[in-house]
């Protein structure tokens, strides 16, 4: 039996959401079981199903932050303290 993942799109702009996984022994019954579990009550309009051992996991530290570039991690809170004092100003 091999694992499969099971991706939702619902009809329009959205993304593909991860539904779920189930096991089946060949792919013709993933996607078999997959509308039967997934699919039945028209949960998306289109669906994907990865064999869970083609899914590449990404290291983690790719993933780390870069510290040594803020420049890529700005929350907005200097943008925000410019406009709060330059309201501030206009108002006096």
């Amino acid at each position: 039996m091999k694992t499969y993942e099971v991706f939702l799109k619902k009809a329009g702009r959205d993304e593909f959401r991860h539904a779920g996984s189930l096991e089946a022994p060949d792919p013709e019954m993933a996607v078999m079981y997959a509308s039967e579990t997934h699919a039945r009550r028209a949960e998306g309009a289109e669906m994907w199903l990865v064999e869970r051992g083609n899914v590449l996991v990404a290291d983690p530290a790719i993933l780390a932050v870069n510290d040594d570039k803020p420049h890529r991690h700005n929350d907005g809170a200097r943008v925000a303290a410019r406009r709060k004092e330059r309201r501030e100003g206009d108002e006096t």
